[in-house]
């Protein structure tokens, strides 16, 4: 299963967990003491960019007729739906300018350039996944409830079908949010599925509606004649935009190291423990300025997770101190290459959608997913052994050669050195095995070749003794009798 007991997983104690929450609370204090002119100055000019862009965009399309136009107007347009969608609407909507107390940048007044409403998304992502981040059964969002992202999750047969479903959620990623969303707003609300008038929904159509209506109608009609270019450039542009946020968004939460956790995990999780969840639960990948920025600054999704409400413009130098912290607790820092993270989602996407009995791993040591059991009998004792005066005796202190402190990653470290010893034992001992049977049997086989020249021999001598014996017999038959040998003389 996946993890249950963080500080077994992180060999962590309870104190080093709160000294790393209090920590984490200060690095947010003091990035929120020294927000100012400088942060809203850059909010500012990315929204006007933004429109410049897509004016300038939407401009090049109507006017030009050549394919070059048609390729630089849809290049400025899809840019600008990402810069919208990214950096704008997904991080004006988490509140992470509601300190300037602007009323067009605030979380309450922003409506972004996607077919869901921000409403209905802030309560399914704001709340539901950021509170829940990757507990199995109480966030959605892994796999978005049509992918099966960890073993934890049982496998259906329709899971056969998700490398296809992906492609699919890739290319129409807006769409498949807003549903998504859709469906949890109605779930919080107590909306039955049958209710299709339900206030929910008819947000959702009127939303929908203008979205299909402002790219797919309106801003085509506008272009005359040249409106099937337009509507081309609108259905590229949208392509571009939903194939990077979703790449964007597997990256950070589904390669190899974001954890995935239990209920029991979250029952009696303190404020610190939510902190450590977040960093185990979550993926970065690295990027330069320009990709930073096109990514919303998704690419510190590990910052954003710990911080979902500090402006995204500081998740750079927030990121250097949380790799310290890191550093210091003894804590993996998850990150790689936009390519390498993709690769490791894809392939579990396609990977799980295997039933389990083709998998090698299990659910605790496999590199999607795993848990505190993976280190049992290798830097953890068995479940029924770890008492609290264990954990003071063993977790993990610091290292004596060292004095730094040792947790997760130095376990990580020596579970793989340990398995790795393991598994050359275990080849020792079937090499050894394997000569011990060699070695029987090439014994076995001089003894049946022994026996075999023995019965040979033993063969031989009888064949020997049956045919003196049938000479002898022979000799006997012709022998001379003594009236032979009266007749011989002449004698009566």
């Amino acid at each position: 299963m996946a993890i249950t007991d963080i500080k077994a997983y992180a060999h962590l104690t309870a104190s080093d967990i709160e000294a790393l929450g209090h920590e984490l609370d200060d690095l947010r204090r003091s990035v929120e003491q020294s927000l100012g002119e400088r942060d809203a100055k850059y909010i500012r000019r990315t929204i006007r960019a933004q429109r410049i862009l897509e004016a300038a965009g939407r401009a090049t399309l109507f006017a030009g007729r050549k394919r070059s136009a048609w390729l630089v107007g849809t290049a400025m347009l899809s840019v600008a739906k990402i810069i919208e969608n990214m950096e704008l609407g997904h991080n004006i909507s988490h509140g992470q300018w509601d300190w300037m107390n602007d009323p067009e940048i605030h979380s309450t007044t922003w409506e972004w350039d996607m077919t869901g409403t921000s409403g209905q998304w802030k309560r399914a992502h704001n709340y539901s996944h950021h509170t829940y981040t990757n507990i199995v059964g109480m966030d959605d969002d892994v796999g978005f409830g049509i992918l099966r992202m960890t073993r934890d999750e049982q496998w259906k047969p329709i899971n056969l079908a998700q490398p296809v479903a992906n492609l699919i959620l890739a290319a129409l990623f807006e769409w498949g949010i807003a549903l998504h969303d859709l469906k949890i707003e109605k779930q919080q609300s107590g909306v039955p599925r049958s209710d299709l008038l339900s206030e929910p929904n008819k947000a959702f159509l009127r939303k929908a509606g203008r979205q299909v209506m402002k790219d797919f109608v309106i801003h085509p009609a506008l272009t005359g004649r040249g409106w099937k270019r337009t509507l081309q450039a609108n259905l590229t542009a949208n392509l571009i935009r939903n194939l990077w946020a979703y790449a964007v968004i597997f990256c950070g939460h589904f390669p190899d190291g974001a954890e995935k956790f239990t209920e029991e995990q979250f029952g009696d999780e303190t404020r610190a423990e939510w902190y450590l969840r977040q960093m185990l639960g979550s993926a970065n990948f690295r990027a330069g300025a320009p990709m930073a920025f096109m990514s919303g600054n998704l690419c510190y999704q590990i910052e954003h997770h710990l911080f979902p409400d500090l402006p995204s413009n500081r998740y750079a130098e927030v990121a250097v101190r949380v790799r310290e912290l890191c550093d210091k607790y003894d804590l993996p820092y998850t990150t790689g290459s936009l390519g390498k993270q993709y690769l490791l989602a894809f392939r579990t996407i396609h990977k799980l959608a295997l039933p389990d009995r083709f998998l090698r791993r299990t659910a605790d040591d496999a590199p999607e997913t795993s848990s505190e059991r993976k280190f049992t009998g290798l830097t953890l004792p068995a479940l029924s052994e770890r008492t609290e005066q264990w954990a003071e005796q063993h977790w993990p202190g610091t290292d004596p050669a060292t004095g730094r402190r040792r947790g997760l990653r130095s376990a990580m470290i020596e579970a793989k050195a340990a398995l790795r010893d393991k598994a050359r034992q275990e080849k020792q001992a079937l090499r050894e095995a394997k000569q011990a049977l060699q070695e029987k049997a090439r014994q076995e086989k001089e003894a049946l070749r022994e026996a075999g020249l023995a019965f040979q021999e033993k063969a031989r001598q009888e064949n020997s003794a049956r045919r003196l014996r049938r000479a002898r017999g022979r000799r006997r038959s012709i022998a001379p009798t003594p009236a032979n040998f009266r007749y011989a003389d002449g004698n009566n």
